[in-house]
């Protein structure tokens, strides 16, 4: 009883003097009676919530991870994910791609039905537009505060089709495809995107997708709407029928435009598509012209897969126009319309009919080529590119396989670039035989072997797993989007990085109609896939920033990019290229793959450098004898008086003096910006006319790579509206061949001393053409005025 009380008095002593009766007592706590602490979960509560989730699940909540955290974003990214994938069936089963890309404004549609009082079958639609006055509507959309409508996105390939089994597998569920677990370059790897497309269109809209596919020619095909069902990730197939409506023929019938190129073929015609697939997502989206854009992603498509034929047919309205707008499609466009650059006679320059063409408000990216990248190969991993954990596994995934795999055998078998000798080195080297079997190697075994793969000497992996754009292919890709008067290109050789090989190739455009004051423009691609955004993040946009460009005669702030008239293009290519997220919008950033990506880029800058050096050295030549030509005239006629000599004859040996000491000005450069002293090597080149009021532009020589297209500097007529045509001519410098002034269409010049007056004693000289003066300004070569002397 004593140990009780006292226990108790400690107890009151603790908690304090009691309060007096008169007090209000506290409100009891939740949980038991007597106002105790509310019981805490404990390991059994705890595990009847937890429960395992979906790819699909997770994604739809955090579909930012996707590229789908915006509206105009969105658009893009299904347009991307759609696009590649047809891409990518078509160059697998050796077809040129056909794509046509359909973007409907459902609004705007409910809208003109609204209108003629019709009722339309998007009552969603409808309800949303008749919500906000006409008035009101037309100022918004004008000053871009419509943030957002409702769009459905198609695209229409002929590519080999897809089985009836597999479309719900490949449109219904995420992480299923073929790509993910094969080495070699291809541009889906993930087997997410056109189901997440999907996932987001049925989140924002409610409606399912919509997919035709003929996988055989002259039977019937299939039309299909599913819908993902995000808990079990798995598709739920609403409508599954047989049609002979493919391609689908509502979309040659949309506008005036569309009902042209149909009447013609050129549209979705069944002569061209055999066999296809069609995808239909309708979405919550924003279609908006500029950077980030879906017009800039198809130009940047067109421009990296010059075998391809696209045809974009956008919506009737834009919500806003980007103040950003891309120089290189304003370029291209002003290329198309001017007819600006032209080409020498040569297959590896592009046809110049071959140029984006819009007809009615339809974008055309008609086809450059009609050569297939090169087929690749899948390979098997490289030792170098494997961990621990991925080697025990490799073992035992074989020990699954066969009882019998022997260690020979899986080192031969499971990677690439070990051989038989190697194989048996290898065995030796970790204490067992020829003939062990993979199952006999215990975990210590695993870990020798393991080190002795990473310190073997091995050869690097094949590259036929690979297919690069090309040098030549570059440089017609950057001619065509891009009106500059240098072009320079570098591929680079296989390397590696974790045991996996890549290629990275770069091309640099200079001068011509490029902003001069303005930081330079990167052009990124991935496996030939344009890459639009996260740009400060990606791997080429850091290697052109630590790329010292003033060393090739270009202003660079620091940590910043050039700054000049110039545009950088840097594409990698690889069996699995290391993106930063899921939805591949930058390049991580490995020491390997930078190294190599500036390296391309010194490359092209070294060329860049020496072009720019010649000629700033031949200006200063032309300067020089320019000025002699001045007075070269009087100095005759007054030598002659005196001496009483021919003043012709000396006027031709004063000129020829001239032009011997100043010979650097009549030189041509190729494209590494060495003088070309043999003609023929000017074959394959790329001549830029650059206009100059309404004179005759002059000729500029353009640059190319070691392994492509050679500079030339060919004269051309003017070309005419229909495009230029290539013509073969002598080569020539700007000065010998460039039009006399009489035939530009200028007044000939009075500030040149006149030519030795003709008498009796003193014959005039033999009459010569009157050679035009030309000058640069701001890197574009425009006429000299009488104040203004100089050639170059």
């Amino acid at each position: 009883m004593t140990t009780v009380a006292s226990t108790d008095r400690a107890v009151e002593m603790a908690q304090g003097p009691a309060k007096p009766q008169s007090e209000t007592p506290t409100k009891p706590e939740r949980g038991k009676r007597g106002g105790s602490a509310p019981r805490r979960a404990d390991a059994e509560s705890m595990a009847k919530k937890q429960r395992d989730i979906s790819v699909s699940e997770f994604f739809a909540k955090n579909r930012h991870l996707l590229g789908f955290d915006n509206p105009r974003k969105a658009l893009l990214t299904t347009v991307k994910e759609a696009v590649d994938n047809s891409l990518d069936a078509c160059e697998e089963a050796g077809i040129l791609p056909e794509i046509t890309v359909v973007i409907e404004d459902l609004e705007e549609a409910a809208e003109a039905r609204r209108q003629e009082g019709t009722r339309g079958d998007d009552k969603a639609g409808m309800r949303k537009s008749a919500a906000t006055p006409e008035p009101e509507r037309q100022e918004a959309t004008k000053k871009g505060k419509a943030t957002s409508g409702r769009y459905r996105v198609t695209i229409v390939d002929n590519g080999p089709g897809i089985v009836r089994k597999q479309v719900e597998h490949i449109f219904g569920r995420l992480l299923y495809g073929s790509k993910f677990h094969r080495l070699k370059m291809s541009r889906g790897q993930q087997g997410i995107g056109i189901s997440a497309a999907g996932m987001y269109g049925l989140l924002t809209t409610g409606r399912p997708m919509v997919i035709h596919t003929k996988p055989k020619a002259g039977q019937a095909a299939h039309h299909i709407e599913l819908a993902m069902n995000t808990k079990t990730n798995r598709a739920e197939v609403a409508v599954d029928r047989e049609t002979d409506d493919f391609p689908p023929g509502r979309f040659g019938m949309l506008t005036p435009g569309t009902r042209a190129l149909h009447g013609s073929g050129e549209l979705l015609s069944e002569a061209t598509h055999p066999t296809g697939t069609s995808v239909t997502i309708e979405l919550e989206g924003r279609y908006q012209k500029g950077r980030g854009s879906v017009d800039e992603f198809l130009e940047l498509t067109a421009i990296a897969n010059p075998h391809a034929r696209v045809v974009f047919v956008p919506p009737g309205r834009t919500m806003a126009e980007d103040d950003g707008a891309t120089a290189l499609l304003d370029s291209a466009k002003a290329s198309a319309a001017e007819g600006g650059a032209t080409a020498g006679a040569t297959a590896a320059v592009p046809d110049p009919a071959a140029t984006t063409q819009e007809r009615d408000g339809i974008i055309i990216f008609p086809r450059a080529t009609d050569a297939l990248p090169p087929e690749t190969r899948e390979i098997q991993p490289h030792p170098r590119g494997v961990e621990l954990g991925m080697l025990i596994q490799m073992l035992r995934e074989a020990q699954a396989e066969r009882e019998s795999y022997t260690l020979y055998n899986f080192l031969q078998d499971k990677f690439c670039r070990v051989s038989s000798a190697t194989a048996s080195a290898l065995c030796q080297a970790i204490g067992v035989t020829a003939r062990t079997r993979v199952d006999d190697l215990d975990h210590a075994m695993s870990e020798r072997l393991y080190r002795e793969l990473q310190s073997a000497k091995l050869p690097p992996p094949p590259t036929d797993c690979l297919a690069p754009i090309g040098v030549q292919a570059l440089l017609r890709g950057m001619f065509k989007g891009v009106r500059a008067e240098f072009y320079a290109a570098s591929s680079r050789d296989a390397d590696i990085y974790r045991g996996r090989p890549f290629q990275i190739e770069a091309a640099i455009a200079f001068g011509g109609d490029l902003p001069g004051d303005e930081p330079a423009r990167v052009i990124r691609f991935a496996n030939r896939v344009p890459l639009l955004f996260q740009q400060s993040a990606c791997s080429s946009f850091k290697a052109v920033i630590e790329t010292n460009w003033r060393n090739y005669d270009l202003q660079q702030p620091r940590d910043g990019l050039p700054v000049g008239a110039l545009v950088v293009m840097i594409h990698m290519a690889s069996v699995w290229v290391p993106f930063t997220s899921e939805s591949k919008e930058a390049i991580a950033d490995y020491d390997e793959i930078r190294k190599e990506m500036k390296l391309a880029l010194m490359e092209c800058g070294r060329k860049l450098g020496t072009y720019l050096r010649k000629r700033a050295k031949m200006k200063r030549e032309a300067q020089r004898r320019d000025i002699f030509e001045r007075y070269i005239g009087e100095v005759a006629k007054n030598c002659a008086a005196i001496t009483g000599g021919d003043a012709g004859e000396l006027y031709e040996a004063l000129l020829k003096q001239a032009k011997r000491r100043t010979a650097v000005a009549d030189q041509v450069l190729n494209d590494e910006g060495k003088v070309v002293d043999d003609p023929a090597e000017l074959e394959g080149v790329i001549v830029v006319e650059q206009a100059s009021g309404g004179a005759t532009p002059p000729t500029i020589q353009a640059a190319s790579s070691g392994n492509g297209p050679r500079p030339s500097s060919k004269k051309r007529a003017p070309a005419s509206r229909e495009g230029p045509r290539p013509q073969a001519g002598k080569p020539m410098s700007l000065r010998e061949k460039a039009p006399p002034p009489g035939e530009r269409g200028e007044p000939p010049r009075s500030s040149r001393a006149p030519a030795p007056a003709r008498d009796a004693a003193a014959p005039a000289p033999t009459s010569r053409p009157a050679k035009p003066k030309m000058r640069l300004v701001n890197g574009k070569l425009v006429p000299a005025t009488d104040s203004q002397p100089g050639l170059f």
